[in-house]
């Protein structure tokens, strides 16, 4: 199964970068254990349009496309669901045992997702009721995806 984080914008090199890397690094060697493929890191240009709804349509238009059929999609969103990590883990291995070809985690720009894109979530998770930088946001969620593979593997990195 593939693990794709789809997300507006491109890092610069820097500490968020090289935690990214790391963090992607782990989850594709803890994951192999459980048949993932690497995690996949698509970055998508940000929009140059100057209204923000042509933006958000752009955005979620270039998203929508990188979505392969059949794939779990979870929005990064401030409204979704707040699960722990063992929960995640547990909807990470459900998805795997019925077979997704891919999990796609997308990562909005600074004017949102279009109701277009938004209907084809079949989760909405957040990360808090507070507002993240997308380039934290990023790191969080790499390492999240570690944690759950390493839940899933029984290796002692979650503890909690």
């Amino acid at each position: 199964m593939r693990i794709i984080v789809a997300a507006i914008g491109r890092l610069k090199k820097g500490p968020e970068t090289e935690l990214c890397e790391r963090y992607a690094k782990r989850a594709t060697q803890t994951g192999r254990a459980l048949g993932l493929k690497a995690v996949e890191i698509i970055e998508i240009r940000e929009s140059r349009a100057d209204e923000a709804m042509k933006r958000m349509l752009e955005e979620s238009i270039a998203l929508a496309n990188v979505i392969p059929q059949g794939a779990a999609v979870i929005l990064l969103d401030v409204k979704g669901d707040a699960l722990d990590s063992a929960a995640l883990a547990t909807q990470l291995s459900a998805w795997r045992e019925n077979n997704r070809a891919a999990i796609v985690f997308i990562i909005g720009g600074a004017d949102g997702l279009a109701a277009s894109l938004r209907d084809k979530a079949t989760l909405r998770l957040s990360f808090g009721a507070v507002t993240w930088p997308h380039q934290l946001v990023r790191v969080m969620l790499l390492e999240q995806l570690y944690r759950a593979t390493t839940i899933l593997t029984g290796h002692p990195y979650h503890r909690g």
